[in-house]
């Protein structure tokens, strides 16, 4: 018997949680040049080799970097994430654009009635403006931002916590992520992962399924990647 949803007879997971940064929306590049902007005003030009300590971090983070990077004190690292979040916001706020599939996706879940979170690094303002606005109208379940764990992506607080508000374990979860932090805290969780990246490259590992694009993703998908422990890259491969 087909599980209802299902694509060829592939039970969903039980529950789908997405990042939102990169992933859902298209904020990556937005972030980026924020952390640009700011590091500006600090006397450091940002470059590739700063990407890892910016992409798919928290605002904390970032910050952290910095202040590390320009030598400044410890002390300053509020009011460089409040600057972080304030012209992040503003940028937000203006608009930000879903990456391409994921409004069919989700359209897709909600109709075959498996549940899907929001599970985000950014602060809960920024997921706010975002759900209101770019995400108006999306069933979540529920979101989760940076400020409802005590720890935030990569570690993964966030997944298991996500995880338990549905009542289900981490294993019967599929996690949609694009950044290698977001992509090792689910993973560290115990979720199944599907990987779309967006700036920056992911490892693949055992547990992980990559696409190119949600385009390319469906229910049949999201059920295989729980079904599948080594890494697969699924759709035309790259010349």
């Amino acid at each position: 018997m087909t599980t209802p949803g299902a694509a060829g007879g592939t039970a969903p997971p039980a529950a789908v949680l997405f990042d939102m940064d990169g992933t859902l929306v298209d904020t990556e590049v937005l972030w980026w040049e924020t952390a640009h902007e700011v590091a500006a005003g600090l006397g450091h030009p940002l470059s590739d080799a700063d990407a890892p300590e910016v992409v798919g971090r928290a605002v904390a983070d970032t910050a952290a970097h910095l202040i590390e990077v320009t030598g400044g004190a410890a002390a300053e690292l509020p009011r460089v994430a409040a600057e972080l979040t304030a012209s992040f916001f503003g940028k937000v706020d203006a608009g930000a654009p879903l990456r391409p599939g994921a409004a069919a996706l989700l359209a897709a879940l909600e109709a075959a009635r498996v549940p899907f979170a929001l599970v985000s690094a950014s602060p809960r303002s920024v997921v706010d403006a975002v759900v209101a606005g770019s995400l108006a109208g999306v069933a979540f379940a529920f979101t989760l931002s940076a400020d409802d764990t005590v720890r935030t992506k990569p570690h993964p607080d966030p997944y298991m916590a996500a995880a338990t508000r549905f009542g289900v374990p981490a294993s019967a979860c599929v996690a949609v992520e694009d950044s290698p932090d977001g992509t090792a805290s689910a993973h560290a969780a115990g979720c199944a992962v599907l990987v779309v990246p967006s700036l920056l490259p992911v490892e693949p590992a055992r547990g992980r399924t990559f696409a190119r694009s949600l385009e390319e993703v469906d229910l049949g998908v999201l059920g295989d990647c729980l079904r599948r422990p080594d890494p697969e890259i699924r759709g035309p491969k790259r010349a």
